[in-house]
């Protein structure tokens, strides 16, 4: 099962939002065997909040990218060790499942290190060149019973913190070096034994399934020596006790962490850098929730989306490149999205997306549920200004009459409630005019945007010169060929049109000229098909 994010464009207009929650239902009942989410890529204007109010809608979650997170590829089931684990135990797990990397763990649950192969295999070679040594990994007596196969049979289980001898060679070679607190491993030799315990050594290892006499025992405990008996030999005995050291002796206590919402290529290069290649992903609490390896990185599977109302990668999410889009439907031309292999897309000259998506539904012969059908006709009144915008068509009056019936609801009065209600246009910062319902296009010699703020009156009559000062400060910002804001007041069916950068382009495009950076367009209600091919075709 895949998760099939379903988004419009940024700066989303009603039609964006409704299209992806009314797609994303469609699709949902469809197609089962995946989920489709609606998101949105920016904050929602008031005339689509008041929309999902009347409606009863949720708002759609916000989406930042989709770009691939580590959790959308790490390792969640993993084996994690505790800090007082025995090294050999983790080996031993390691050498079993064929593990490079584990997680050690402090008593909290919180992660203290790694055990790597590398470490194993340092730690093996420095045993092998000088003597086996406890001194820096205190061990308790009880594990290296546990590491030996043996049993304690005098003493406490107390840490043991030496080097270790193994004892096989004349008595008198205990001279050289062996001294209190030492590990000696020996096997069945009474002056060995008693030579060892007379020295103060904390741990006697007795190997080969011999027991000490009754004498010798007595002996230990009298000094306080610790005896355990192994069934194996002298040699296995000696390295064994070695690895029972505990694992935060020998883990790497500084290892490569990543967060599980980290952008997956802003910790690529680090996990190849390390010498492990992974990293341990950990929570804010800093417990271990996945690995993430570098055979993850190697072509992992992308996130899924499908387009609605768009086809621009400048208007699209942010990673849209590096996405699988899997469908696009949109009313508007062809845009620049590319993808990688075939997909179903729909570019059909009607005059809202939801209209698509209303007929997908009657195709299916299924009924939107009542929020979506109410967000759908919200959407297609407001694309086509109630109607009356030319990009109408027939079929977005066959939708609009359908949802209209289904609803009980006067499309007319609706769509001029919505209108009303949700234009806030006459207290609204100046940035965010600047910004609502934008959208940017490419042409071969840089980028256009257009804005357009709809009206029901001429509420902003007042702060035309403001809105042009900001333009142009906004334009400069970004660095367009131009920079366009439509004013659209729905009840005159008319539109100025302020701009900034090349109006020189702009005039010839309406074969009129600019009035202090403001056409005035007279009858001019559409983006799509009355401004931005006009001002495209000028470049």
């Amino acid at each position: 099962m895949s998760i099939i994010h379903v988004t419009g464009h940024r700066n989303p207009d009603t039609d964006s939002i409704a299209a992806a929650i009314g797609y994303a239902e469609l699709q949902g009942r469809l197609d089962p065997d995946n989920t489709y989410v609606p998101v949105r890529l920016g904050d929602l204007n008031a005339q689509t909040r008041w929309v999902l109010g009347q409606a009863g809608a949720a708002e759609p979650a916000f989406l930042a990218h989709v770009m691939l997170r580590v959790r959308d590829v790490m390792q969640e089931e993993f084996y994690a060790a505790g800090v007082d684990d025995p090294v050999r135990e983790v080996g031993l797990t390691m050498a079993q499942d064929r593990l490079d990397i584990v997680p050690i763990v402090d008593h909290d649950g919180r992660l203290a290190g790694v055990m790597t192969e590398r470490a194993l295999a340092r730690r093996y070679i420095r045993e092998s060149r000088a003597a086996s040594t406890l001194v820096d990994t205190p061990t308790r007596v009880a594990a290296i019973a546990a590491s030996v196969s043996g049993r304690q049979v005098a003493g406490e289980d107390g840490p043991v913190a030496g080097r270790v001898w193994v004892f096989a060679m004349d008595a008198g070679w205990a001279q050289s070096g062996i001294s209190a607190g030492d590990v000696v491993v020996v096997g069945n030799r009474t002056d060995a034994q008693r030579l060892a315990i007379e020295r103060d050594v904390a741990l006697l290892v007795v190997s080969n399934g011999v027991a000490p006499d009754d004498d010798t025992l007595r002996l230990a405990r009298e000094r306080g020596t610790a005896v355990v008996l192994s069934p194996l030999d002298s040699y296995v005995c000696g390295r064994m006790t070695t690895l029972a050291a505990p694992c935060s002796a020998l883990m790497d206590a500084d290892p490569l962490t990543v967060r599980g919402n980290d952008v997956l290529d802003d910790v690529s290069e680090l996990i190849k850098d390390v010498h492990y290649r992974a990293a341990v992903v950990v929570d804010r609490d800093g417990r271990p929730t996945g690995l993430l390896r570098r055979s993850h990185l190697v072509n992992p599977e992308r996130r899924h989306v499908l387009l609605v109302d768009h086809a621009e990668q400048a208007q699209s999410v942010p990673g849209i490149e590096k996405a699988h889009i899997v469908e696009i439907l949109d009313h508007h031309h062809i845009g620049s999205i590319e993808t990688r292999v075939p997909v179903r897309a729909t570019f059909d000259p009607v005059g809202s997306t939801s209209t698509l998506v209303v007929e997908r539904f009657r195709q299916a012969q299924v009924e939107p549920t009542r929020p979506t059908a109410v967000v759908l006709l919200g959407a297609i009144l407001s694309d086509t200004v109630i109607l009356n915008s030319p990009t109408t068509t027939e079929r977005d009056r066959l939708a609009v009459g359908h949802l209209a019936g289904r609803l009980g609801l006067d499309p007319e009065r609706f769509g001029r409630e919505m209108f009303e209600s949700g234009s806030d246009a006459a207290d609204a910062p100046i940035e965010e005019l600047l910004n609502r319902d934008h959208k940017e296009y490419e042409t071969g010699e840089g980028l256009v945007s257009i804005a357009q703020v709809e009206t029901a009156g001429e509420v902003l009559v007042d702060r035309i010169s403001e809105l042009r000062d900001g333009l142009r400060v906004q334009h400069d910002r970004n660095g367009h060929l131009l920079s366009a804001l439509m004013v659209t007041d729905i009840l005159a069916k008319h539109t100025q049109l302020l701009v900034a950068g090349d109006v020189a382009a702009a005039e010839r495009a309406f074969g009129t000229e600019a009035d202090e950076g403001i056409i005035d367009l007279p009858g001019v209600m559409s983006r799509k098909k009355q401004v931005a091919p006009q001002l495209m075709g000028a470049f």
